[in-house]
C-alpha cells in the first residue's frame, strides 16, 4: 500500500463526491436486497394466504415497499454511477496534470533514458489504469462491509442466529477472497502491465521507422518480434480471464452453499415462530441479494497487481529529482543580454564518453550577432542547450549579463530567450494556438503581421485564416513552413537573447535569405547565437566561431577569417565552388 499512498491522497481532493459515490453505492446494494428480499417474501406469503386470506391480508404495504424499492435502486444506480465516474475522472485528471508537472521539469535530463511511447503510455495508460483503485477497490469493498452490517442487524429482529450466521460466512468471505485472488491475480496483471508497455512501444517504433526497416531488410524480424510480444499480451489476458471466472464460479458455490445452509437451518424454526412458513423464503432471497454485493470482491483485487505495477511505473518517473534546479526568487527583465561563457566542459552520462564541449570559451557582447560553425557533433546544439539550462555543465560558467546562469529563476530565463530548434514542435490545434504559445497577449493582427514577414501568407490567405487548423504535428505543412512557422514565434516571443539552431534548413536560397534579412531586421537590438552548416548570410555576422571537437578553432568575422586562410576559408572555398 506503500506504493498506492501518494495516489491515495489525491482522493482527498474530491472526498465529499467520492463519499458520495460510495453512499449511492449502498444505497443501491440495500435497496437491490430490500427488493428481492420482500418480493420473495411476499410471493410466499401471498401464496400462503391463498384466496382464504384475501381481506385479512394487507397486499397494498409490501406492493408499495416493492415499487419503493425498484425505483431507489434504478435512482441511486443512475446517480451513482454520475457520481462515481464524475469523481474519478476528476481524480484522474489531477493526477495526469501532477503526474506530467513533475515529469516536465525532468526533460531532457532524466528523460533521456526512456523511448516516447513508454512515456505516453505511462502518462496516459498507466494512470488510467489507477481509476480501478477507487470503482474497482474501495467503492466495492465499502459497499460490501455496509451490507453485511445492515443485513447482519436486519435479519436479527427476526432470529439473531441466523443472522450472525449469514453475517459471518459474508464477513468470512470478503476477507478471504481478495487476498487470496490479489496473489494469484498479482503475476498475471503485472504482465499485462509491462507488455502493453512493451508492445505500445514496439508498436511505436515500428510505425515511425518504416522506411528505415524497410531499406535494411529487418521488417519481417521487428514484426516478429511485436508479434510475439502480442502474443505473450494476450495469454496474460487470457490468464486473467480465467481467473475472474473461477473467482465468479467460487462466488456462486459460496452462494450455493450458504443458501442450502440457511434453508436448512430456517427449517427449524425462525425466532420463536416454530413454523416459519414465508419467513424461510425472506431468509433465502436476502441470502441471494446479500452475496451480490461480494460479487466485484474477487475480481476487484485481481486488477490490484495491474494497479501496483502501474502505481510503481508511475513513481517511477515522478519521484525523480530534477538534474536542473531554478531558484525561486523573480529576476528584474533585461533590454539586452550579454552572454559569458567560461571553461565550460560537458558530457553526456549515456553517451559518448567523449566530452561533447572541452574547456569551451566564449564572449558575447550584448547586440552582438555571432554564428557558429562546424561539422555534425562538434558541440554546436549541446552549447545552446546549456545556456537554455536543459543541462547543466560538469565544469565551467555561463553568465547572462555578467550573472551566472543558475542565479536565474525558469521564468525570467525563458522570457529572455526566444528559440528555434533543429525539431519544431507543433500541437494538433489551429494556427492561432500555436503561436501564442510564445506570446499569449499577442492580437490577431500582430500574429498576422509576423506571419506576412516570415513569408507564411499562404497559410492565413485561406478562408479559416488564423483558424485553420494544423494537425498533429503539423502533417500538413512542409519542413520549410514549418521552419518558418518556428521563427514566427521566435519573432512574437521578443526576447532579447536569441538562440537559432538550423533556422535556414529545408529553405530554399530565395527564402533562406528573405529569412536571414528579417532576423538581421528584428536582431538589431538583441544578442543573436546561430548554429548553421550553410554559409549563406555569414559575412553580415560580427563574429563566426568554427568549433571542432567541443572547442573553437577559430574564430573572427567573415573578412578576417577569409585573410586567415583556415578551415573557414577551406569551408567557404568548397561551398562556392
Amino acid at each position: 500500500m506503500k506504493t498506492l499512498a501518494p495516489y491515495l491522497s489525491l482522493y482527498r481532493r474530491h472526498i465529499w463526491r467520492l463519499s458520495l459515490g460510495i453512499l449511492l453505492a449502498i444505497v443501491t446494494l440495500l435497496a437491490s436486497i430490500g427488493l428481492l428480499t420482500l418480493s420473495g417474501w411476499f410471493l410466499a406469503a401471498s401464496s400462503l394466504a391463498g384466496v382464504a386470506g384475501l381481506y385479512s391480508f394487507n397486499y397494498m404495504l409490501p406492493a408499495a415497499g416493492v415499487r419503493g424499492a425498484a425505483i431507489i435502486r434504478t435512482a441511486a444506480r443512475y446517480f451513482e454511477r454520475l457520481v462515481s465516474h464524475d469523481g474519478t475522472f476528476r481524480v484522474l485528471q489531477h493526477l495526469r496534470v501532477f503526474t506530467f508537472s513533475r515529469l516536465f521539469p525532468l526533460s531532457p535530463a532524466g528523460l533521456a533514458r526512456y523511448q516516447q511511447g513508454d512515456l505516453l503510455n505511462r502518462l496516459v495508460a498507466d494512470v488510467d489504469t489507477l481509476d480501478h483503485l477507487y470503482l474497482r477497490v474501495i467503492s466495492p469493498l465499502a459497499g460490501a462491509l455496509v451490507v453485511i452490517i445492515s443485513v447482519t442487524l436486519g435479519l436479527s429482529w427476526l432470529d439473531w442466529q441466523l443472522a450472525v450466521t449469514l453475517g459471518g460466512l459474508m464477513l468470512l468471505t470478503l476477507l478471504l477472497l481478495p487476498p487470496l485472488f490479489y496473489r494469484a491475480g498479482r503475476p498475471a496483471g503485472e504482465a499485462l502491465t509491462q507488455l502493453r508497455g512493451q508492445y505500445r512501444t514496439q508498436l511505436t517504433a515500428w510505425l515511425q521507422g518504416q522506411a528505415e526497416l524497410k531499406l535494411y531488410g529487418t521488417e519481417a524480424r521487428y514484426r516478429k518480434a511485436l508479434d510475439d510480444t502480442e502474443a505473450r499480451w494476450q495469454r496474460a489476458q487470457q490468464q486473467q480471464a480465467s481467473l475472474t471466472g473461477f473467482s465468479q464460479g467460487l462466488l456462486m458455490l459460496i452462494t450455493g452453499f450458504t443458501v442450502v445452509l440457511i434453508l436448512w437451518l430456517s427449517a427449524e424454526g425462525l425466532g420463536t415462530e416454530s413454523s416459519p412458513d414465508a419467513l424461510i423464503a425472506l431468509f433465502v432471497f436476502c441470502t441471494l441479494a446479500a452475496f451480490e454485493a461480494l460479487a466485484p470482491v474477487g475480481g476487484a483485487f485481481q486488477h490490484m497487481g495491474q494497479v501496483m505495477a502501474s502505481a510503481r511505473r508511475v513513481t517511477q518517473i515522478v519521484q525523480q529529482q530534477p538534474a536542473v534546479r531554478f531558484p525561486v526568487a523573480e529576476m528584474k527583465p533585461y533590454n539586452t543580454l550579454s552572454l559569458s561563457i567560461k571553461n565550460l566542459c560537458f558530457s553526456y552520462e549515456s553517451g559518448n564518453p567523449a566530452p561533447a564541449l572541452d574547456d569551451f570559451s566564449l564572449e558575447v557582447a550584448a547586440g552582438e550577432h555571432v554564428a557558429l560553425l562546424g561539422r555534425t557533433g562538434c558541440g554546436k546544439s549541446t552549447l545552446l542547450q546549456l545556456i537554455t539550462r536543459a543541462w547543466d555543465p560538469q565544469a565551467g560558467e555561463i553568465l547572462l549579463n555578467n550573472i551566472p546562469l543558475k542565479n536565474w529563476d525558469e521564468a525570467s530565463l525563458r522570457a529572455s530567450t526566444s528559440v528555434v530548434t533543429q525539431r519544431v514542435h507543433l500541437f494538433s490545434g489551429t494556427l492561432r494556438d500555436n503561436l501564442l504559445l510564445a506570446a499569449a497577449q499577442s492580437s490577431d493582427d500582430r500574429l498576422t503581421e509576423v506571419l506576412h514577414q516570415v513569408g507564411l501568407d499562404k497559410l492565413i490567405d485561406s478562408q479559416q485564416g488564423l483558424n485553420v487548423w494544423l494537425g498533429d504535428g503539423g502533417r500538413q505543412l512542409s519542413g520549410g513552413e514549418l521552419r518558418r512557422l518556428a521563427i514566427a514565434r521566435a519573432v512574437l516571443h521578443e526576447g532579447p537573447l536569441m538562440l537559432l539552431d538550423e533556422p535556414t534548413e529545408g529553405l530554399d536560397a530565395e527564402t533562406e535569405q528573405h529569412i536571414l534579412a528579417l532576423l538581421r531586421q528584428i536582431g538589431r537590438s538583441k544578442t543573436m547565437i546561430m548554429v548553421t552548416h550553410r554559409l549563406q548570410g555569414l559575412d553580415h555576422f560580427d563574429k563566426i566561431c568554427v568549433m571542432d571537437g567541443g572547442q573553437i578553432s577559430e574564430q573572427g568575422s567573415h573578412h578576417e577569417l577569409i585573410l586567415k586562410r583556415g578551415r573557414y576559408w577551406h569551408f567557404h572555398q568548397r561551398f562556392t565552388l
